[in-house]
């Protein structure tokens, strides 16, 4: 069973489409079952009962990794925690009343490789987001991307100030003994000046391979996107 963890050098910078296009990739490369998961959405709209079945709290980011999704599941094992308010997910879990147990989201992916070839985990915000913020336990996540194991692939937001970002987290990533499968290159300001030469910097500082490297376009379609993006090794 094919999985990896997606994370981000921030928030806003691509990591859902970047999934999703993973997705689409495995999907191509044969894999028939893959499924994405979200284990924490902060950021939800109700959606209404309808034939008899009861509301949900539903993340945008969480519809999109379903729609590319070629395997349907109980929305408890690809989206364990759906907090309403979009908000740092440690605060949106106290308003909400929740409590993120990372237990329970490792058994909700263990039920996920269950059933599926492949699983896209995409995390919240940063790596190192907070999840929970009760004394003894500040779990982020870093502790979730650890805890699963998985191969990390690093969405860059391509804008100033994107190389610190990108370097510090992976040496957060290196430093927990974590494997960086690759990185992908994604254009958020395309007025950003010398993006070339910002690129080639990366390429030389990032200890992993560039998977794919994509120009703005807030319309991209994600299976598009797929076809130009290079599976980890």
């Amino acid at each position: 069973m094919t999985a990896y963890f997606v994370t981000g050098t921030d928030t806003g910078i691509g990591k859902t489409r970047s999934s999703c296009a993973l997705i689409h990739a495995l999907r191509l490369a044969g894999h028939a079952r893959v499924v994405g998961m979200k284990p924490v959405a902060a950021g939800c709209d109700w959606v209404e009962p309808e034939d008899g079945q009861p509301g949900y709290w539903l993340n945008e980011d969480v519809a999109q990794l379903r729609e590319a999704s070629s395997l349907q599941v109980p929305s408890s094992f690809d989206n364990p925690y759906a907090l309403p308010d979009a908000i740092s997910p440690h605060i949106a879990a106290r308003h909400a009343r929740e409590h993120v147990d990372l237990g329970h989201i490792e058994a909700s992916f263990h039920a996920l490789r269950q059933h599926a070839d492949a699983v896209v985990v995409e995390g919240a915000g940063g790596f190192i987001v907070p999840f929970c913020e009760e004394p003894g336990d500040w779990a982020t996540s870093a502790d979730l991307a650890l805890r699963l194991a998985l191969p990390v692939i690093m969405v860059v937001g391509v804008r100033l100030g994107c190389i610190n970002h990108a370097l510090l987290t992976q040496e957060a990533i290196l430093a927990r003994g974590l494997r960086l499968a690759g990185w992908i290159a994604n254009v958020v300001d395309p007025s950003m000046p010398e993006q070339a030469a910002n690129l080639v910097t990366l390429q030389a500082r990032i200890q992993a391979p560039l998977l794919a490297h994509w120009p703005w376009d807030p319309e991209a379609d994600p299976a598009e996107l797929a076809r130009s993006l290079r599976l980890p090794d």
